[in-house]
């Protein structure tokens, strides 16, 4: 077997085997040491619960409510990120003003914005929306800061001798540069504005995924409470690699996509 295809298929061996390991362990743990099921349930009655999820309405309606929440959070928070970021990129004088204020806000714990974010949006996706494009904004603004101060000096001057505009040396030269600390970013800010959503749910809503979990603990439902954790993680990874892909459709010839399908991924 070349070394190309066992890097392709090792992925499906290991992932698969690590899952089963997992359970096989959680099993073991709960039966030897005969631990309460409302504490710390077996996986075997999780799995009744993680399918039964899917036969009630309530579950596919609220999944929609928390998966628009994630998406125009971080649509926004992408949207808002590019511009803060090519400007604080492009106009040096102006990053160094914010700066301070970048780091405050950024260190900031967002989460107890919550109640504000209740009080002045109310309980509807709003204030959800919101968390989530907070969380996702800073790590896409400063990689697109990133990317466009990654630009060396030389190919400036080259679109210079070029004759180049401002506007065509962004579009020809510093947007290809910053694509991929953008996706970079990405990768990040979608997994941070999905914990926003889910959060904003947690602390201050009546729908969502979020909302069911907390109706499902106070129930003192543990094997509930576990599947619809386990859902959220699962929604999670597929949004991850739905902004995986587009990193691979949109920077083909970038090392980080090539080089990953040369080993065989």
């Amino acid at each position: 077997m070349s070394r190309s295809r066992f890097l392709r298929i090792l992925p499906w061996i290991v992932t698969p085997t690590l899952v089963v390991l997992i359970v096989v362990c959680w099993h073991l743990v709960v039966t030897l040491f005969g631990i309460n099921p409302f504490i710390f349930p077996p996986p075997g009655q999780v799995g009744q619960a993680f399918v039964g999820l899917f036969t009630d309405p309530a579950t596919w309606e609220a999944t929609g409510t928390t998966v628009l929440e994630i998406v125009i959070g971080f649509t926004l928070a992408v949207v808002f990120g590019v511009i803060v970021g090519v400007l604080l990129g492009k106009i040096r004088w102006l990053e160094v003003s914010l700066r301070p204020l970048i780091v405050i806000a950024q260190v900031a714990p967002k989460v107890a914005f919550v109640p504000l974010f209740v009080i002045w949006f109310g309980f509807g996706i709003t204030s959800k929306v919101v968390l989530a494009t907070l969380l996702g904004f800073f790590p896409i603004m400063l990689n697109v800061l990133l990317g466009v101060r990654s630009v060396e000096q030389g190919q400036r001057e080259v679109m210079q001798s070029l004759n180049a505009s401002r506007w065509q040396t962004f579009l020809q030269l510093e947007a290809r540069s910053l694509l991929p600390y953008l996706f970079a970013g990405m990768e990040v800010a979608i997994v941070l504005s999905t914990i926003g959503a889910i959060v904003g749910e947690y602390l201050g809503g009546n729908d969502g995924l979020g909302n069911l979990v907390i109706s499902a603990m106070n129930s003192l439902d543990a094997a509930g409470t576990f599947a619809l954790i386990l859902w959220l993680s699962i929604m999670g990874l597929l949004l991850y690699l739905v902004v995986n892909e587009l990193k691979r459709f949109f920077i083909p010839w970038h090392e980080s996509v090539y080089g990953l399908r040369d080993m065989g991924a």
